[in-house]
């Protein structure tokens, strides 16, 4: 299950850098190809929502069947430590699932904010250049 994290974290690094050259300023001359290329890899970045969810209910399904160490003899320290580390990686693995799906909206929004502007940008240039 490993590879599927790497995956994700790799996807949402991805889109937090897209959405960091988006918005930083001063990159005009680069920001129209910038645009382009996101554009286009929005749709094969919208197949991150259905993997998150299947990571979610994998979570679940973890969470749901783990060994518990209810009382204070009934587990050994060893799977009690075991125990906390499946826990905290499970609330790891949560917020990358988070961090993931809230960048790919940042991403489509900005990018569609930014298509937008560049419109109404080409319609006051339109409109100048007619008076």
């Amino acid at each position: 299950m490993a590879l599927e994290w790497v995956v994700l974290g790799y996807a949402a690094a991805a889109e937090a850098v897209m959405v960091l050259l988006l918005t930083i300023p001063g990159l005009d001359g680069l920001r129209k190809g910038l645009v382009s290329v996101t554009r286009s890899l929005l749709k094969p970045f919208l197949s991150i929502v259905p993997f998150c969810v299947f990571l979610l209910m994998d979570i679940y399904w973890k969470y749901e069947n783990r060994p518990t160490c209810e009382h204070a003899g009934s587990c050994s320290p060893s799977e009690h430590l075991r125990h906390q580390k499946s826990i905290m990686k499970s609330q790891r693995n949560a917020l990358l699932i988070a961090a993931a799906l809230v960048f790919y909206w940042i991403l489509f929004s900005v990018t569609r904010l930014v298509v937008q502007i560049d419109q109404l940008n080409q319609r006051v240039e339109r409109l100048k250049s007619r008076d």
